[in-house]
């Protein structure tokens, strides 16, 4: 199957966008079907670290474990889910834009079924993030736009 992807342009500074996408308990706030998410570890954000989210999945909500697989501030981010029926991997990259005024970010997300998952990956996952990807990207772009500082 093919990676769902999305772009959209921020009218924020790289580091900004960065920095509210890679804090767990936005999550929530940008991405609708996070009903919660925390961080599981202590200290900086990095490699290894991970979050614990509860996402609506179709009318269930199931909880899983994502992993930061890839971490440089503030270009490109990566995580992947280690547990539940259904494993996500995302890539994001925030890209200066109108010379680091603003930013242009791209999320990339794919899915791995494992039990039911097999069945719910085409069923109600992927079509659930195509639907969602462009409303969250639009939601970020929203939240990082109407805050001040």
């Amino acid at each position: 199957m093919a990676i769902i992807r999305e772009s959209i342009v921020v009218d924020r500074r790289p580091e900004e966008v960065y920095e509210y996408v890679m804090d767990a308990g936005h999550m929530p706030e940008w991405q609708l079907s996070a009903v919660s998410a925390e961080r599981l570890d202590e200290g900086p954000v990095g490699i290894g670290s991970k979050v614990r989210v509860s996402r609506h999945v179709g009318r269930r909500v199931m909880p899983m474990t994502m992993e930061v697989t890839e971490y440089d501030p503030p270009h490109s981010w990566g995580m992947r889910g280690v547990d539940g029926p259904v494993r996500a991997q995302v890539h994001g990259e925030v890209e200066p834009y109108d010379e680091g005024r603003r930013s242009h970010v791209t999320i990339d997300i794919d899915f791995e079924g494992h039990g039911m998952g097999k069945v719910l990956v085409p069923l109600v996952v992927r079509p659930q993030a195509r639907k969602e990807l462009p409303r969250n990207e639009q939601l970020l772009k929203d939240r990082l736009e109407q805050t001040t500082g």
